[in-house]
């Protein structure tokens, strides 16, 4: 049955966790229904460009939530220390220790990646160029830094699917940990 939604950021919840689990092929109109508790023309009312108006909106939600949450903590944070440190417990919290899988990564590597490149791209250039620009801060000379933040980012992109895939949040945390240690050497080193 169909339920009054007040405005469309209320849907997006239901909305991402249909992309999770189905990608953006597999979301039918019928799953994110139920998911949302909308009926088709309340989807259409909250979302005219339909489907791909739904992805492009759960994807700037999640922007705007590592960006509050992740981005703006690390390129704010007079000790670099103090903003890696907010971003592993922002990064455990929103993964959920590795159980929720990271829909902008999942669609990065397939056919989704074509309508929504650029804002896929573009999430995980500023995740890697808030990190580098933080261990820069620190000392760590700026060829190394941005390569710590590459490996950091897909180390923890890695330790999502790998956790998910063995059902092991311990994997996801222990990953978080070793990559935390990773950059505090670096930038004590500096």
């Amino acid at each position: 049955m169909a339920r009054l939604i007040a405005e469309r950021a209320d849907a997006l919840p239901g909305l991402a966790e249909v992309f999770r689990e189905h990608g953006y092929a597999g979301a039918s109109l019928s799953l994110i229904g139920t998911a949302t508790g909308l009926g088709r023309g309340s989807l259409y009312h909250f979302f005219p460009g339909g489907k791909q108006e739904m992805a492009e909106a759960v994807l700037a939600e999640i922007g705007d939530w590592f960006e509050r949450q992740v981005f703006a903590p690390l390129a704010q944070a007079e000790d670099p220390r103090g903003g890696i440190d907010a971003m592993m417990v922002a990064i455990d919290r929103y993964y959920r220790s590795g159980q929720q899988a990271c829909l902008i990564g999942a669609w990065g590597l397939g056919a989704t990646r074509e309508p929504f490149g650029v804002a896929i791209a573009s999430y995980f250039q500023r995740w890697i160029a808030v990190l580098a620009d933080a261990l820069a801060r620190g000392g760590v000379e700026d060829d190394r830094a941005l390569t710590l933040a590459q490996d950091v980012v897909s180390g923890i992109q890695g330790a999502i699917t790998l956790s998910r895939a063995l059902g092991d949040p311990t994997l996801f945390r222990a990953t978080l940990g070793r990559l935390t240690a990773r950059l505090y050497t670096a930038l004590a080193a500096a």
